[in-house]
């Protein structure tokens, strides 16, 4: 049945593997764009898992940059579907959020039929994700940020590029305001989206690589 077996290889999708971007920290108040680098610890495209690290280099409330440890959820209409069913996230809240992507768009009549059940996410161009940040490895809850939302993820194959959105339920204006963006690793309470965009990097590959964490 279409979707319902394992995606073929993607280079970018490997243990190690380095992307660098930015995260749009924009609002009412102000405009301005986060350093942020992300690296694959583990994945498994079996069980439609993965997991790795967020670093934002230049939090304006943290003293050094801020990681977390983070875990995803491979959307593949086998262990995972584009509804969440968790996190206080809505099917309504779902169609939102993943129509923010081009590429969705295309799928949105689908998805709303059936959860997407029928779609061919095999041979599918783009890979649809969700992160959920876990924990803070490097700082204390007191340091200004909060990791209560996760991100919808919209993962190219081709190049390795990432895109993703925000949704942190306990923003007040989540509800009815979807045009604001919100803050890398949680948010400052007053915008619902956080727009992360990532490039595949190198990184690693040549004898660089990020500082070294021990999860627990």
């Amino acid at each position: 049945m279409p979707g319902h077996t394992l995606p073929p290889p993607c280079t970018f999708l490997n243990v190690g593997q380095a992307f660098a971007g930015t995260q749009n920290v924009s609002n009412m108040q102000k405009d301005e764009a986060w350093k942020v680098n992300v690296r694959l610890q583990g994945v498994d495209m079996q069980s439609g898992y993965l997991c790795g690290s967020m670093e934002a280099l230049n939090v304006p409330a943290a003293e050094t940059p801020v990681v977390t440890f983070w875990e995803g959820e491979i959307v593949d209409n086998r262990n995972y579907s584009f509804y969440t069913g968790q996190w206080d996230a809505t099917k309504e809240t779902d169609v939102k959020h993943w129509s923010k992507f081009a590429s969705f768009l295309e799928l949105r009549e689908e998805v709303q039929k059936d959860g997407g059940k029928s779609i061919d996410l095999v041979n599918h161009p783009y890979i649809f994700m969700r992160w959920k940040e876990k924990f803070f490895v490097n700082v204390g809850t007191d340091c200004g940020l909060t990791i209560a939302g996760f991100y919808y993820v919209c993962f190219s194959r081709s190049d390795g590029s990432v895109n993703g959105f925000y949704y942190d339920p306990n923003s007040r204006y989540a509800a009815y305001n979807y045009d604001l963006l919100n803050v890398v690793l949680g948010n400052v309470l007053c915008s619902p989206y956080q727009k992360l965009e990532l490039k595949a990097t190198n990184e690693g590959r040549a004898g660089h690589s990020f500082a070294t964490y021990q999860f627990q």
